[in-house]
């Protein structure tokens, strides 16, 4: 597995992560016991950067005391990244933000024996708090930095202004953002900030929430507990028009030698050594093919057919408008 510099803080993973959202919210239901084998897969394979969140466990710490579970033998090997940031009082899960410093330090000491650890990675905030000053937020995380709680601190699903605000008062490490051959909002003005600053991108759906695996279905098929059951990009022409894309994906990936997934990842990989993606699945054999991209060589010409068969990414907004309204973006 190669490994890259995860931003200009001094944090190196492997070149790939694994998200493990999956294993316990979004996706229907899940196996303990696979999801483990799959952490611990992963682990085998060279693979050393795992991202969890409090969101993820729904209010109960599933998520990260699955994670915690998973690695806690070879905890100092690996880089944990949990997230706070969600009112998990409020009557809708997501529906609410709370980044208060009461609730950030509260958050991470729950992480922190969710995760069985003395100390966290990367402690992101996994969305902006309308009622809570991005500078107050880094503030607090620099405190948990400075008591060896945390080590470095993450932002997500925010914008170029409020990454440079929080980053003038404790350096940030990485921005979490999705980022595929699907999607590419990223691109036009928030990448070059990062790299102006000296962030590292943590591309999350790397792979389209699963359609650029190249196994889909429509969304009414989905069950609801699925969120690719409302999700736009399934449903009606978008389904249509992201399928013929994802088709003529698989064509030059089979030309390769390789899979729609490999070619996706190998894409993501191409953007720059900055950009460390965290594919998540739940099955150990979807893992290995995964890990496979990290040696998969793209040519300029493979990147220029990509790009005509996807020239603005895919059809369909990637959230609901009142969820997007929600992210600032600025």
């Amino acid at each position: 597995m190669h490994h890259r510099n995860l931003g200009s803080q001094g944090l190196r993973v492997s070149a790939l992560g694994l998200g493990t959202m999956g294993m316990t919210l979004a996706y229907g239901s899940s196996n303990e016991e696979e999801s483990i084998a799959t952490i611990r897969r992963a682990h085998e394979l060279g693979i050393d950067f795992f991202d969890t969140a409090e969101l993820y466990g729904v209010g109960t710490g599933s998520n990260e005391i699955l994670l915690g579970k998973a690695v806690k033998d070879f905890r100092d090997e690996v880089v944990l990244a949990t997230k706070f940031g969600y009112d998990m009082t409020a009557q809708q899960i997501g529906a609410g933000f709370d980044s208060r410093p009461e609730n950030i330090r509260k958050v991470a000491e729950n992480s922190l024996r969710y995760l069985q650890t003395d100390y966290i990675d990367l402690f992101y905030q996994h969305v902006s708090d309308p009622e809570v000053p991005v500078e107050e937020v880094a503030g607090v995380v620099g405190e948990l930095i400075a008591e060896g709680k945390v080590k470095y601190f993450g932002l997500s699903n925010v914008g170029p202004q409020y990454i440079r605000r929080a980053h003038a008062v404790t350096p940030v490490t990485a921005l979490q953002f999705e980022y595929s051959i699907f999607e590419r909002e990223v691109e036009e003005k928030t990448l070059p900030v990062l790299r102006e600053l000296g962030i590292g991108l943590v591309p999350y759906s790397p792979l389209g929430r699963g359609f650029l695996t190249g196994v889909v279905k429509p969304a009414a098929e989905y069950p609801a507990d699925d969120m690719r059951s409302w999700d736009e990009r399934w449903q009606g022409e978008n389904y249509t028009y992201n399928l013929h894309a994802t088709e003529q994906l698989k064509k030059l990936a089979a030309a390769k030698g390789i899979t729609t997934a490999q070619l996706a990842l190998a894409w993501l990989l191409a953007q720059g050594d900055d950009v460390v993606p965290i594919p998540g699945t739940r099955n150990a054999a979807r893992l290995e093919e995964n890990a496979g991209a990290v040696d998969v060589e793209l040519t300029d010409a493979d990147l220029e057919h990509i790009t005509t068969i996807l020239p603005q990414g895919s059809a369909g907004s990637r959230y609901p408008a009142a969820m997007l309204s929600a992210m600032s973006t600025d």
